[in-house]
């Protein structure tokens, strides 16, 4: 869907940019994009992206969150056994050394 719109703007904008017609052109081109943004289905589908736009930070917070406490218990069980077994190699090797 971003494609579509980028790949329609870049083209409006070419076609305006490169048009012998100049700023006549310009302006009617103007007037129609404001008359297909004013027609109710297309205010409609303005009216839920922005309603989904203002819940995107708070689902993302809480996926920062998730990935956060995840990441946090997975490092606790590894960093429980690897010191155990780091604390268990060091004392056979000091016992070896001693003994």
């Amino acid at each position: 869907m971003r494609g579509k719109i980028g790949l329609v703007v870049g083209l409006g904008v070419g076609y305006v940019l490169g048009t012998r017609a100049g700023r006549a052109r310009y302006e009617q081109i103007k007037k129609q994009a404001e008359k297909v943004w004013e027609l109710p289905p297309v205010q409609k589908q303005v009216a839920k992206v922005t309603e989904c736009a203002k819940k995107l930070p708070k689902i993302a917070v809480d996926g920062v969150v998730k990935v956060i406490r995840a990441a946090d218990s997975t490092s606790d069980s590894r960093t429980a056994s690897t010191g155990s077994g780091a604390a268990a190699s060091s004392d056979a090797e000091t016992a070896k050394a001693a003994g």
